[in-house]
């Protein structure tokens, strides 16, 4: 490779790595697998090996993943203000106890000890070159070997714990490896961790009857014999969500029309991450730790450390092995490898490390790295299973996305029976026929894709999967939109499957906030009881009364809802009728330029281009829609029912002109919903954007912010900023 080559894949293997790293530790979405990430990593590693004079202090070969907002700013570092010394009280578990209101944000304190990543490899053979390092690195008294502590590699987001005087004083993310979020109020609502540890009498009663702490001689450990904890210590692990918590949470988000988490992992960060802290102990986390820092401890070895934390009432995990060579270093892996499948958590490796605390002392540290330690990673898992069937399934706007009924498979601890084809395009590159055995894996552990074809296992008479030219639902021709790579059935106001996702548009949260779900919606329309939007509020209470399962109350909540959602404003009313392309910010745009129902629908083409935002693409779907005699007639109705159809500015009233000339664009999750974050800028003088563009100041992120408006703003320089960082701003 030439230099000139070098220097520019260099450049962009850095960028792409950053912003998978502030995906992945950040915003808790990431957008490729850990084995496609690290891949990135070894090539950009390789290339400043042989070309030193493009590597950089902030490569990200250099620098340790962050989970701070700050830290992706690109035009400007505005982090949030930190404290260099705890102003936490002595109990803090009272302090706790009685506050019931959410923190305003995280406040960063500094680690003592830097906390660093791990080297990785996937591959046996390093191993046995970490072992060569480490044995060229000690002394003559060790060249025949050393031991190592091998551990299992936790799938979930890493925690410091600082105790002082036996209570738990503060609990801190990695953050960027020097600073980190202060957790505390969250952590003290995860059940594994204690608040104070055990003295011996504790310990003493908890043991009396199991053998897991003996001495020399067998017996039960004596006073003299338990360690006493140091006054003050660092203990460090991971905080992790199980399978069981994982599905029940996303049960639980899906059922409240809220996007469901792509993986235990970003589950757990993003749990800990709540600015309620009232919200933490309702999501199931737990946490076992695996390295105890303190300077006045007189442990030899790693595994002492953890035995004696075990001792103090911790959570320490009985699966680790402390191992006399490499050779059992290998054989400790291939066992888990396969026994991983059983655990009721996630696992992505296995964590090795020199177990003699003087040698881990002596090898030291690289910028990033401890030399002493390594983590060998699992190989993401993959399943060969037969495609039975293929699903084309129609949603709301009419796009046609095929789905692949499998038979049932095992894969990364749940069973996996469908997955999703994406598009035609996509299933002729992989050249589907009914029948074949694909290869399945999960995007992130969890989301099933189909990655391949077994053709040596097709049967000569398969027959090639066809996607459908006419709407699997209605029998309507489809269209082929070359831009977005979709079919679509153009019979928007005919199509039972179309009509139903539109219901269920209107209905979900962030529309008009009907309490209903998918299948209230199936029954109602199914029955004959609705077939426009404005017939759910002609619904009686003796129609409900018919539905299966409902009974009084559930007849009184959705009755409540509905009449709540009356008082909706206009831009949600104008978001909820589904109109193709019109998103929450360009409801919002056009309900502030038009102000009423009445003067969008009769805008000219011309009059819609001078909104913001609005392109010739979107103008014509919006002329389309309000063409249409029944959609005319459906919102007159609405009108009736009571639903607003004009901007009511009561209560928009103007608070400060910090904002004054700025553009913001708002992508994510928050503290506080979307909308009313909107609301706040506008109110201090802010303007909202619907995407990222020339014109855009900042980029407010948030959880599962946008990859594509990320990978915008890096493109145009524009500032990413965090909800907190906004607050900064309105605060100055």
């Amino acid at each position: 490779m030439k230099k000139s080559e070098a220097k520019k894949r260099i450049i962009l293997l850095s960028n792409e790595l950053k912003l998978h790293n502030y995906n992945y530790y950040v915003l808790n979405n990431p957008v490729i697998t850990d084995f496609e990430y690290d891949i990135l990593m070894h090539e950009l590693q390789e290339l400043e090996k042989l070309f030193p004079e493009f590597a950089v202090a902030d490569s990200p070969t250099q620098q340790v993943g962050s989970d701070l907002f700050s830290d992706y700013n690109l035009t400007q570092k505005k982090s949030v203000a930190q404290k260099a010394n705890s102003t936490l009280p002595d109990n803090i578990a009272s302090a706790a106890a009685s506050s019931n209101t959410p923190q305003a944000a995280f406040v960063q304190y500094r680690h003592k000890y830097p906390m660093l990543s791990l080297g990785n490899t996937y591959d046996m053979e390093e191993l046995y070159a970490f072992n060569e390092r480490i044995l060229k690195g000690v002394s003559d008294e060790y060249s025949g070997g050393v031991t190592y502590n091998c551990e299992l590699k936790f799938d979930g987001t890493a925690i410091c714990l600082t105790y002082k005087g036996g209570k738990l004083f503060r609990a801190l993310t990695r953050g960027d490896g020097t600073s980190g979020d202060d957790v505390t109020l969250n952590v003290l609502n995860i059940p594994s961790i204690p608040k104070e540890l055990e003295s011996y009498a504790a310990f003493s009663e908890r043991n009396c009857n199991i053998g897991l702490f003996q001495n020399e001689n067998g017996g039960k450990l004596s006073a003299q014999e338990w360690i006493q904890w140091p006054d003050e210590f660092e203990i460090r692990g991971e905080i992790y969500m199980p399978y069981a918590a994982f599905e029940r949470l996303n049960s639980q988000r899906e059922s409240e029309g809220e996007t469901p988490f792509a993986n235990p992992r970003n589950a757990a960060s993003g749990s800990l991450k709540l600015l309620d802290s009232n919200l933490v102990a309702e999501r199931g986390l737990e946490c076992t730790l695996y390295h105890v820092i303190a300077p006045d401890m007189n442990f030899k070895t790693h595994t002492e450390a953890l035995e004696a934390a075990r001792m103090w009432g911790l959570p320490v995990s009985d699966l680790s092995k402390e191992c006399e060579s490499i050779d059992e270093v290998i054989k400790y892996i291939v066992l888990w490898d396969i026994e991983r499948k059983k655990l009721p958590f996630a696992t992505d490796g296995i964590v090795i490390k020199v177990n003699r605390l003087s040698l881990q002392k002596s090898l030291g540290f690289t910028a990033k790295s401890p030399r002493w330690a390594t983590a060998y990673k699992f190989k993401p898992e993959v399943a060969l299973t037969k495609l039975v069937s293929i699903d084309y399934q129609v949603g709301r706007t009419g796009a046609i996305t095929p789905v692949a009924n499998l038979e049932p498979v095992q894969l990364s601890g749940t069973v996996v029976k469908r997955a999703s084809l994406h598009n035609s395009e996509q299933m002729d590159l992989l050249d589907i026929h009914i029948n074949d055995y694909v290869y399945v894996v999960k995007g992130g552990e969890i989301i099933p894709k189909i990655t391949g074809v077994d053709s040596s296992k097709r049967q000569p008479n398969a027959t090639k999967a066809a996607f459908p030219t006419v709407c699997p639902d209605c029998g309507t021709p489809l269209v082929k939109d070359a831009e977005e790579a979709k079919s679509f059935c153009p019979n928007s106001d005919g199509c039972p499957m179309q009509i139903k996702g539109k219901f269920i548009h209107f209905i979900s949260r962030k529309a008009m906030n009907i309490n209903a779900g998918e299948a209230t919606i199936e029954q109602l329309y199914n029955r004959g009881l609705i077939k426009n939007l404005s017939d759910l509020y002609l619904l009686t209470k003796e129609q409900l009364l018919t539905l299966d399962n409902w009974k009084e109350k559930s007849v009184a909540n959705f009755l409540s809802s509905l009449e709540s959602s009356r008082g909706n404003n206009f831009e949600r009313v104008l978001f909820a009728l589904g109109i193709r392309y019109v998103g929450e910010t360009t409801a919002k745009n056009l309900a502030g330029y038009f102000k009423s129902m009445d003067k969008l629908s009769a805008a000219t083409k011309d009059e819609l281009l001078e909104v913001e935002e609005i392109g010739e693409k979107l103008a014509d779907s919006i002329l389309d829609y309000f063409s249409k005699p029944e959609h005319l007639e459906m919102i007159a109705q609405l009108k009736d029912a009571g639903l607003q159809m004009e901007i009511n500015d009561t209560g928009n009233q103007f608070l400060s002109d910090k904002l004054k000339g700025k553009t913001f664009v708002v992508s994510g999750t928050f503290s506080i919903s979307r909308e009313d974050l909107k609301i706040t800028i506008e109110r201090h003088g802010g303007k909202i954007g619907s995407s990222v563009s020339g014109k855009t100041d900042y980029l407010v992120a948030g959880e599962k912010s946008g990859d594509s408006k990320m990978q915008k703003a890096a493109k145009l320089g524009v500032a990413v900023i965090s909800e907190e960082e906004l607050q900064v701003m309105l605060n100055s």
